[in-house]
């Protein structure tokens, strides 16, 4: 689940110039598996209200209590499964970090990782989709499109026995590189780790290239398909780190092949535009 304001991925908002991203917002919600759903309608200024507590994009809302991350979800999902995706998500971290990482030198992009170990309970309209589990919330801030300033990047989050271990590694356009890895205890303390170096994986469904991280000797691989596409591809993961085995989430975007103009009237298939609120 991924709320925008400035929908980075939405053709829409590339198209109007990105001048407004309180007009091209929305609320981005995948299931995996049989009856899998993805919703992210790109909706207009009028969808958007905000408080310090409080964000909703259209009927959904996420909502902070001072303990837990309540996110009610009212979306419809896009082809090739329509149908409603509706239900509650509560997410409560086991603390807050003060962490922030700038992703680009002059810190034209940042990544907050808020709360990279916590607890997460899903009940959402469907049957099946009823589960506790470990959870994260992070968030991206950026003032220029993603493609002005990446080619490429990786980015994997893994539950640990002492907190979550995430790895972020990027190839900027000006040919720098960008390559962390960090540590999370259950209280939220962060420490940069000694990791090994990202090692090729196998290619998405997309043959989109991945990298994941592994200790000399082994090779991180997917485990779970979860969400394939052009230029993006997110998957469960194992590895080993430092001796420990561990499962989480990857993620490996492709800016190059997302700022081709060829995939825009692609993606708009996927993310309907609603600009007039209600509707």
């Amino acid at each position: 689940m991924i709320g925008f304001i400035g929908s980075v991925f939405s053709p829409w908002y590339a198209w109007s110039g990105r001048a407004e991203p309180q007009n091209h917002c929305c609320l981005n919600v995948a299931t995996y598996g049989p009856g899998g759903r993805f919703t992210m309608t790109d909706r207009g200024r009028d969808a958007l209200r905000q408080t310090p507590d409080e964000i909703k994009i259209g009927p959904s809302s996420m909502r902070w209590t001072g303990s837990d991350l309540i996110i009610e979800i009212d979306e419809r999902a896009a082809l090739p499964q329509f149908g409603p995706v509706r239900g509650r998500i509560t997410l409560t971290p086991s603390a807050i970090t003060g962490v922030e990482l700038p992703l680009a030198p002059d810190d034209s992009h940042i990544w907050r990782p808020f709360a990279p170990v916590a607890r997460i309970k899903v009940d959402l309209e469907a049957k099946g989709w009823q589960w506790d589990g470990h959870g994260y919330f992070d968030a991206n801030f950026g003032t220029r499109a993603l493609e002005a300033d990446f080619d490429y990047w990786t980015w994997a989050r893994f539950p640990s026995a002492k907190g979550a271990t995430c790895f972020y590694d990027a190839e900027r356009r000006d040919g720098s590189t960008l390559s962390a890895a960090i540590g999370f205890d259950a209280e939220g303390r962060a420490r940069m780790l000694d990791a090994p170096a990202p090692r090729p994986m196998k290619r998405s469904a997309w043959m989109l290239r991945r990298e994941g991280r592994a200790d000399p000797g082994h090779t991180a691989r997917q485990v779970q398909a979860m969400l394939d596409a052009p230029f993006y591809a997110r998957a469960g993961v194992e590895t080993v780190i430092n001796g420990e085995t561990m499962r989480g989430v990857h993620e490996a975007l492709d800016l190059r092949r997302f700022a081709s103009p060829l995939l825009k009237p692609m993606l708009a298939v996927r993310v309907p535009r609603r600009a007039r609120w209600p509707r």
